[in-house]
This record gives C-alpha cells, sequence and structure tokens, in this order.
C-alpha cells in the first residue's frame, strides 16, 4: 500500500482527481482513472483503506464478487491495492473534506479537517453511505468499556478466541457473528429483545440448532447493566420477563446498526434525495458538473446497492472525468486484454 501522504508546508496539492472514500469503490475508481492516464488522490476518515468491508467486516465472507466464488473484505481491499500500484495513487487518511468552492477556472479546491488543500479538476464522492458511526445501547458507562470489552465490530476473530461473549442484537451482523465466533468462544450468549429476528432464516434456523444442542445460550430480553474495573468486563445484567439475571461475560459485541450521515457533503449544494446524491446513469454525475456520486452514496432509478455496482459507475465516471481533464484530447476506448498500450501501463507487457 502507498504510504499516506502528509502536507506540512501548507502548500495546495494540484492533481487531476480528488477521491472521497477509499472503500472497493473509490480503489476501483483508481484502476479506471488511471489507465486514461488520470491521477488521483483519495482521502478518507478512517485510518486504512477498505472503508466499511475492512472496517465492520474484514473476515466476512463475501460471495458476490464477480471471478471471487468468495473472497473476505480485508481480502478484496488487498486485490484491489495490488491491483492499482502501477497508478501510485496517494492515500490521505484520517481526514475528511469539508470544505468545497469551485473556482473561476472550473476547478475545485477542497480542503479537509486538518488543513490538507487540494486544487482539482474532478471530484469523485464514493463514500459509503456518508460518515458511520455504530449505534450505541443507552447504558450508563458503557464508554469506559469501548475498544476494551465492548466492541462494535469485528476486525480479527481471533482475538475473540476463548472469550465469554454477549452478542446483543437480531439482525444478520448479529447472527453472522454468533455463527461465526461460537466455534472460537468458551461461551456464547445471544440476546435479543424478542424471539423474532431480522437476519437470514437459515443463520437463524443454524442459531436455534446451536442453542438445542447446548452450544450457546438464547435469552429474549435487554442489557439493564455492565460491571467491571478500568474497562474490563466481569458482568452483564441482564433484563427478562422473568426478572434480572447477571451473566459472567467479558466481552460484548452490541450490534444495534449504523448512524449514516453525509457530513459536510450535505453542504456542498448538490441536489439530495434523503441522503444520497442523485446522478445520471451516463456518467454518474451529480447537479454540479464536475463532481460525480459512485458506490453506496448515490441513487439513481434502479439501484442496487452492490459493489458490482460501484465498480460498473466508476468505469462509465472515468470516461466522463477524461473529458474534463483533456478537453482537447480525443478518448479512444481500449481494452486491456488486446491493447499493448494499457499492458504497459499495467507492467504486464
Amino acid at each position: 500500500m502507498d504510504t499516506p501522504v502528509a502536507q506540512t508546508d501548507g502548500a495546495v496539492i494540484e492533481t487531476d482527481v480528488v477521491i472521497i472514500g477509499a472503500g472497493p469503490v473509490g480503489l476501483f475508481a483508481v484502476f479506471e482513472l488511471g489507465l486514461l492516464d488520470i491521477k488521483a488522490h483519495l482521502v478518507d476518515i478512517l485510518d486504512k483503506p477498505g472503508g466499511q468491508c475492512a472496517e465492520l467486516y474484514p473476515e466476512k465472507p463475501i460471495y458476490d464478487v464477480p471471478g471471487l466464488p468468495v473472497v473476505t473484505g480485508q481480502e478484496l481491499t488487498d486485490r484491489l491495492l495490488e491491483q492499482i500500484k502501477p497508478f501510485d495513487p496517494k492515500f490521505h487518511f484520517n481526514e475528511r473534506i469539508d470544505e468545497l468552492e469551485k473556482q473561476p477556472d472550473g476547478r475545485f479546491l477542497l480542503k479537509t479537517d486538518i488543513g490538507t488543500t487540494f486544487l482539482t479538476k474532478v471530484v469523485v464522492v464514493a463514500a459509503g453511505g456518508g460518515s458511520f458511526t455504530p449505534k450505541r445501547p443507552p447504558l450508563d458507562g458503557i464508554e469506559a468499556y469501548e475498544a476494551k470489552s465492548v466492541y462494535y465490530s469485528v476486525r480479527r476473530m481471533e482475538d475473540f478466541r476463548g472469550k465469554d461473549i454477549l452478542i446483543v442484537g437480531g439482525g444478520d451482523s448479529a447472527l453472522d457473528w454468533t455463527l461465526s465466533l461460537q466455534p472460537l468462544a468458551n461461551s456464547l450468549t445471544l440476546l435479543h429483545r424478542r424471539d423474532d429476528f431480522r437476519a437470514a432464516p437459515h443463520s437463524v434456523e443454524k442459531m436455534r440448532e446451536l442453542v438445542a444442542d447446548k452450544k450457546m445460550r438464547l435469552i429474549i430480553g435487554q442489557m439493564a447493566g455492565l460491571d467491571g474495573a478500568d474497562g474490563a468486563l466481569e458482568g452483564v445484567t441482564v433484563k427478562t420477563k422473568e426478572g434480572e439475571e447477571r451473566l459472567p461475560i467479558n466481552t460484548v459485541l452490541p450490534f444495534f446498526g449504523l448512524t449514516m450521515k453525509l457530513g459536510p457533503i450535505a453542504d456542498w449544494g448538490l441536489n439530495l434525495e434523503e441522503n444520497l446524491i442523485p446522478v445520471d446513469t451516463e456518467k454518474f454525475e451529480t447537479s454540479e458538473k464536475g463532481i460525480f456520486a459512485i458506490g453506496d452514496i448515490n441513487v439513481y432509478p434502479g439501484k442496487l446497492k452492490l459493489i458490482l455496482s460501484g465498480f460498473h459507475e466508476g468505469a462509465l465516471m472515468a470516461q466522463q472525468a477524461h473529458r474534463y481533464i483533456y478537453p482537447d484530447k480525443k478518448l479512444l476506448f481500449q481494452y486491456t486484454t488486446s491493447s499493448s498500450n494499457l499492458q504497459k501501463k499495467l507492467g504486464v507487457k
């Protein structure tokens, strides 16, 4: 992976394209742009590339990426990073684009929350659903246990081996991690407020089989309190219709969903539709010429929130971006399988 860029002298970074978001769709956009000799800088609020794939489910299998029968979020990120190496993208992690202003010459001036400044001809918003934060359970003092005993995502399953785990929730994330972590845990309990789940039926069926075989426990109720010291959890009190019970738990994984926020993007003057950015389906451009939106952040008739859809959107975006960046240069469509020019760029010829 490219070393993140540090801007220390206050100079403005001039580039062809700034991509906001370094998830799978943003990474693949680098590839499509690179084939057309377009250089890109990527800015992401997270501390590493991969977006939600790498942040929320790095070890969770994905089954609908073309050509890869199964791939984890982290593996997909790693493969995309390898694919875009020839184009030498520049990454700016732990930063958020706070300001965007169109200049008299048609370019855009962007500034991050720590003062990094870009001057670019094209902006590509590939920010997924925007900034996302997990919904916190309404328990007093839970902050003291976060990142020590309470976790809102699983980055490495091995970290949970031998733990006494309480998973809270009834959706796909809760059930998926119940099934994945049960073989590793010393004990595992699933807590949900009702005996009805929003997860895939086959996951619920497998969970109930584990409960029947006494390999895990299912409790219908809610968390009522945490106890421990210095961030180390020792027990969780749960409230059920029978009363309260204290569980000897040292690890809690609450899956209450995510709160999505567009953040500063909402103030850029783009047309918005329920916190998503409408685009055309010819080039995936927004209401502002030169600003594109690809991936889960955009909306259009028939939109499917799939990684493969974002890849397609990135390819068409790059074609229009070329027209802005090289207005006097004819765009010649080429195939990587037959173009010696493209193969040379990729380092395979």
